[in-house]
């Protein structure tokens, strides 16, 4: 027979690859819907020999799925799902039943005086005091029991978040661009995992201290765009609250900001494509690239500490 614990794992998993697929159902569904819903043309031409004439109907607006907004509903999935979170969850849980039991516990001591002074009901001693004495020894080991589970969940430690960080809303200016910087990431870390790696019998095409140098320099950069990305997205709401007078001069400072938001992508880029030289040179496939690596992490240092300073 079963423990008769519920297991949701196979149902999580198996709704995490639909999540996962949701931007090829929603194309697949548009595919299919602009097929059967053709756009009308309005030219007025007669049907066919043998074909009935269509009544005239108003032009259907055929609604347009937006892949962003699917993208953000599997995002807020996983990451409610990170167990990061599913911990916290636990811990407040836990909380609000350790702060019941001990508010029934105290509750419960208090009955069991009243109830042995006679206050309570006629009997005195430890005869009145049955029912609150009962009701303390019960709290009390469920409110135990709640505490040192409350201190083991503190005591968890967590790997590493694998998730990138949440994206900015689809209406953002900085949305592309961090969309943008994601993808960069995964190619870089990528690139920079096979370089630390070079096939069997193939030199190592950059040393191991530059490659640490360019993921060291990636990360700083990266985290300093998307401070510059939370700064964009503060003037947006800034922007959108204010007056009609104010309105241009925050406008004027979005496109600023994205500016050098895209100038700090292009240099990002750069060391990715750097990166992808070097893999490559590890292979035998071009002239060995360690001084274009390191001339690129430089620039993306240099320019990663000129956006720190504007801001």
């Amino acid at each position: 027979m079963g423990s008769g614990k519920r297991d949701f794992s196979e149902f999580n998993a198996k709704l995490e690859k639909h999540l996962e697929r949701l931007p090829d159902y929603a194309q697949r569904a548009q595919r299919k819907l602009n097929r059967y819903l053709p756009p009308q043309d309005g030219s007025g031409q007669r049907p066919a020999d043998g074909q009935s004439p269509r009544p005239n109907r108003p032009p259907l607006s055929i609604p347009q799925v937006d892949l962003s907004m699917v993208s953000d509903v599997r995002d807020k999935w996983a990451r409610w799902n990170e167990p990061a979170a599913k911990l916290e969850r636990r811990k407040r849980r836990t909380s609000r039943a350790f702060t019941l039991w001990i508010v029934l516990s105290i509750l419960s001591v208090l009955y069991a005086v009243a109830g042995y002074t006679g206050l309570m009901s006629g009997n005195e001693g430890f005869e009145g005091a049955f029912g609150g004495i009962t009701a303390t020894v019960i709290f009390g080991t469920l409110m135990v029991r709640s505490g040192l589970k409350l201190r083991r969940l503190h005591r968890v430690e967590l790997p590493a978040s694998t998730l990138p960080p949440p994206l900015p809303p689809t209406a953002s200016a900085a949305r592309r661009p961090m969309e943008r910087l994601a993808e960069s990431e995964a190619s870089l870390s990528e690139l920079l995992g096979q370089l630390t790696m070079p096939a069997a019998g193939a030199p190592a095409a950059v040393p191991e201290v530059s490659v640490e140098d360019a993921r060291a320099t990636a990360n700083d950069a990266a985290a300093t765009l998307r401070a510059l990305a939370d700064r964009i997205q503060a003037v947006e709401r800034a922007r959108d609250t204010a007056s009609a007078a104010d309105r241009a001069a925050l406008e004027s400072a979005v496109r600023s900001l994205r500016e050098q938001l895209d100038d700090g992508l292009d240099g990002y880029g750069a060391l990715v494509a750097a990166a992808g030289r070097a893999v490559a040179a590890s292979s035998g496939g071009v002239q060995p690239a360690k001084d274009s690596l390191t001339d690129a992490t430089d620039r993306l240092a240099g320019l990663a500490l000129a956006l720190r300073e504007l801001s």
